[in-house]
């Protein structure tokens, strides 16, 4: 296929044969050329061909392939004509991520941090099928499902001024259980407070450099003082609700099955969007719930600490928007797989953050950096106000598990002296940071373009994995 360079950092594929629109991939040359080895770009330009969608099919610097969509895909589509797909939100419906900030300074933390780790891990289920020893009944999970975060602090999780630091305040609308089958039920209820496995993780984490004072100071993020990252998403629940709605979507002459979709206008989409919700505020709460544990372990050894919430976003969503398109404003569809809003200035954000722009996470793969971001209002003119979300996948699961060693990566860890928890030291390898590509490359592209601005830069001290 044809690439064409905008510029350093802004790549074209053309519009040509059953195209709507072109695709615009956001990328260093390096970035490309290994993306160029999976099947992304060509997943760029089926999602191109879908009814209705809007100026460009794009891709954020971390692009790797995905089902039916790339990860870092995001597409708008016309309200009127355009579509809802599954596959452009993942399984992993809400797969996002938080940040617990604290006024603990490392050189304090160091002295508690093995005892602290220890009952994170022993507190918060990890792992594949793990449960919580919450027992849900089926009202109760329903309210979970409508209420999202909202619920959680019903229920004593939390504080209420939390929601106003959550993407959709912690609840998004019109979210109805019964669009959700009894098989996603049954899988989510026992999943309520735990990690899950794969990419999900806890870390600990120090504020190791501050880019930009004044933002930084808006958020509240101090030089050497503790966070803590959190990272997952709608577990079974959500997984079932993917697959449940990509079967009931399977159109006929469709090339791609994994793009199945449905018309926003039609019965189905609306009964998608409904269960999707559901999945959505799932996550919300489930996030809420793991945040509240940390908290509590947080105030015993530390019981002057102070630890607000910076900002919860989404990764994996479909959801409609105001967005200006040709000069006018106009709503549409947004999908986003593997992308992260990023609002600049706006109303729509907390109070605190209205006048700076929207906080943005961006982790980076185990044992490397991570960054706070902010939103910007040229970002809305090239994303539709969206940025990476990670690192993005490098080597696929398959490929890393045939060339890396587990040893290797833990002894990589050591001499960095980050700790890890896991329940399988064999699942880390396709989680090493050989299998992701360089945060700090993603992390300039997104920095360079704009889609949004560096604040500071997080270094890991100790990770819990699934």
């Amino acid at each position: 296929m044809e690439i064409k360079k905008i510029n350093d950092f802004v790549w074209e594929i053309e519009k040509k044969g059953n195209m709507n629109v072109p695709c615009r991939i956001f990328a260093s040359k390096k970035i490309l050329d290994d993306i160029k080895e999976d099947n992304s770009l060509n997943q760029l330009i089926n999602v191109s061909k879908l009814p209705g969608i809007i100026n460009y099919s794009l891709a954020m610097p971390d692009i790797h392939e995905g089902y039916g969509f790339c990860i870092g895909g995001v597409a708008a589509f016309d309200s009127k004509e355009g579509v809802v797909s599954p596959g452009g939100v993942g399984f992993d419906i809400n797969c996002g991520v938080r940040v617990l900030l604290t006024n603990i300074k490392e050189k304090d933390f160091a002295l508690r941090k093995q005892k602290i780790l220890d009952e994170i891990y022993r507190r918060i289920p990890t792992g594949l099928g793990q449960e919580q020893k919450l027992k849900l009944s089926e009202e109760e999970l329903n309210n979970y499902l409508i209420y999202g975060a909202e619920h959680a602090i019903r229920r004593g999780f939390g504080e209420i001024e939390d929601l106003e630091y959550c993407e959709e305040n912690g609840k998004i609308e019109n979210a109805n259980p019964s669009k959700v089958s009894l098989r996603a039920k049954k899988r989510g209820k026992p999943q309520l407070g735990t990690l899950g496995s794969g990419n999900h993780f806890i870390e600990i984490q120090k504020i190791s450099e501050i880019y930009n004072l004044k933002v930084a100071d808006a958020f509240g993020l101090e030089k050497n003082n503790i966070c803590i990252m959190i990272h997952c998403g709608s577990r079974g629940l959500g997984h079932q609700i993917a697959s449940d709605y990509i079967q009931k979507m399977q159109n006929p002459g469709l090339k791609d099955k994994q793009l199945a979709y449905a018309n926003l206008n039609s019965t189905l989409a609306k009964d998608y969007f409904s269960a999707m919700n559901c999945a959505v505020n799932f996550a919300f709460a489930n996030r809420q719930i793991i945040m509240h544990e940390i908290r509590n372990i947080l105030k015993k050894e530390f019981p002057n600490s102070k630890n607000v919430l910076l900002y919860d976003v989404c990764h994996n969503i479909a959801k409609f928007e105001e967005h200006k398109i040709n000069n006018q404003v106009q709503k549409v569809c947004i999908h986003r797989k593997g992308a992260t809003r990023s609002f600049g200035p706006s109303k729509k954000l907390p109070l605190k953050y209205q006048q700076i722009g929207q906080p943005v996470i961006i982790p980076g793969s185990m044992g490397t950096s991570s960054y706070i971001l902010v939103g910007t209002d040229k970002s809305e003119t090239l994303s539709f106000s969206t940025t990476a979300h990670g690192a993005g996948r490098l080597l696929s699961r398959t490929k890393a598990k045939q060339i890396l060693n587990p040893k290797e990566i833990l002894d990589d860890l050591n001499k960095k002296n980050i700790q890890l928890k896991t329940a399988s030291i064999k699942n880390i390898i396709d989680e090493a940071p050989e299998a992701y590509k360089n945060i700090d490359e993603v992390i300039h592209v997104c920095d360079t373009l704009n889609l949004s601005k560096k604040v500071a830069k997080l270094i890991p001290l100790a990770v819990i994995k699934g």
